[in-house]
C-alpha cells in the first residue's frame, strides 16, 4: 500500500473554539495527504464553534467524513480527547490528534505517515516539533528538540510528545482503548506516551517543525521555554500538583497492568507500594527505578522534591 491510499482518522477536541477554529479547519485541506476523515468533540460550546463546524460539515463532507459528536461536557480536556479517542464507534486505524486553534503545515500527516512503518505489528506513538505563534499568527519562537529519546523511565517524570502532534498507529489506538478512560488523570496526552511506553510500545519524537502552535491567554497550555514557564515548572514540581499529576499516572497503570511489560509493571508496584514516603530512601528509590527528566537540573529537582515527601 502506497503512503497516499493509507487512511488516518484526524481527531479533534473543541470547546467555544470559534475565534481561530477556521484557521485549524483550512489547514487541513492544505494537507498534501488528502486520505483524512475527521471526528469531532464538542465539549458544549456556547459560541459559534458548531455553526462553524456544521459549515466545514456541509461543504466537504462530501470528499471526507466529517462527524461531529457531543462530548462528556464535564469541562476537562483530558476527558474529552479521550472520550473521543475511546469512542465505540471510531474505527480502527492510524489517527491524529489536533487542538482547535493551531495551523498545520501542509506536510504535516505525510510527514507522520512517513516515519510509521505500515509493516509495525507493536504500538507506536508519534510526535513532532512545532513553531510557536501569536494570536495573528506571527511565529514568536519554536520547541527545541530534547537530549534523550522518549522512553518509559523518563514519560513516567515528564511528558515530552505534545498531544497537538501526536499520531497513533492502528495497535497504539487498540492499546489505548483496551485500558479505557481513566477518570483521574491530568492530560491525555502524557497518558498516552506513558501508558504505550509501559506497554513495550515504540515512541518517537521527530525533530521536524509541522504545526504552528499558538500561544493565547485562551488556551490551556503554553510553550514549555522560557524563564516564566521554567519557575513555573519549579513550583509545580516542588509544590504538590506534581506529585498528584504522577501519582494519578501510576495508578492508572496500575489499574491496567495487564497490559504493561513485567519489568515496567514490576516499576508501577515499587512506586506505589514502598514504605519510604520521603526523605533518602524516595530519592534511592527513584534513582534505582531509573526515572529521570531530560535534564540533570531537573532531575535534581525531582529528587528534592522526593526527599521533602512531595513525590
Amino acid at each position: 500500500m502506497s503512503q497516499t491510499s493509507r487512511h488516518i482518522t484526524i481527531l479533534l477536541c473543541t470547546y467555544n473554539g470559534a475565534r481561530f477554529l477556521p484557521e485549524q479547519l483550512a489547514s487541513y485541506l492544505e494537507q498534501t495527504h488528502r486520505n483524512w476523515s475527521l471526528w469531532i468533540s464538542d465539549d458544549g460550546s456556547t459560541d459559534a464553534t458548531l455553526d462553524i463546524l456544521r459549515a466545514f460539515q456541509r461543504d466537504h463532507g462530501a470528499a471526507h467524513d466529517i462527524r461531529i459528536l457531543q462530548g462528556p461536557s464535564q469541562g476537562r480536556a483530558v476527558l474529552n480527547f479521550m472520550s473521543l479517542v475511546c469512542h465505540p464507534d471510531l474505527p480502527e486505524g492510524l489517527v491524529a490528534l489536533s487542538d482547535q486553534d493551531d495551523i498545520w503545515l501542509p506536510e504535516k500527516l505525510e510527514r507522520a505517515l512517513s516515519r510509521i512503518p505500515e509493516t509495525l505489528s507493536g504500538p507506536m506513538i508519534y510526535s513532532a516539533q512545532s513553531y510557536y505563534i501569536d494570536d495573528a499568527g506571527n511565529r514568536l519562537s519554536k520547541s527545541v528538540v530534547r537530549p534523550h529519546p522518549p522512553a518509559f523511565s523518563n514519560a513516567v517524570m515528564q511528558n515530552i510528545m505534545s498531544g497537538h502532534s501526536t499520531v497513533l498507529n492502528p495497535a497504539a489506538l487498540a492499546l489505548v482503548r483496551q485500558a479505557g478512560v481513566p477518570q483521574r488523570i491530568e492530560y491525555h496526552d502524557w497518558w498516552l506516551s506513558l501508558l504505550i511506553t509501559a506497554a513495550g510500545g515504540r515512541a518517537v519524537v521527530d525533530r521536524a517543525w509541522v504545526i504552528h502552535y499558538r500561544q493565547h491567554g485562551a488556551n490551556v497550555l503554553g510553550a514549555p521555554g522560557g524563564v516564566r514557564a521554567g519557575l513555573y515548572r519549579i513550583r509545580r514540581i516542588l509544590g504538590n500538583d506534581y506529585g498528584n499529576w504522577i501519582t494519578a499516572n501510576i495508578r492508572a497503570l496500575q489499574e491496567v497492568s495487564e497490559l504493561l511489560t513485567a519489568e515496567h509493571g514490576a516499576s508501577v508496584r515499587m512506586f506505589l507500594d514502598a514504605p519510604v514516603r520521603a526523605g533518602p530512601g524516595r530519592v534511592r528509590l527513584l534513582r534505582r527505578l531509573g526515572f529521570h527528566r531530560q535534564s540533570r537540573s531537573a532531575t535534581m529537582l525531582v529528587y528534592i522534591a522526593a526527599f521533602l515527601g512531595k513525590l
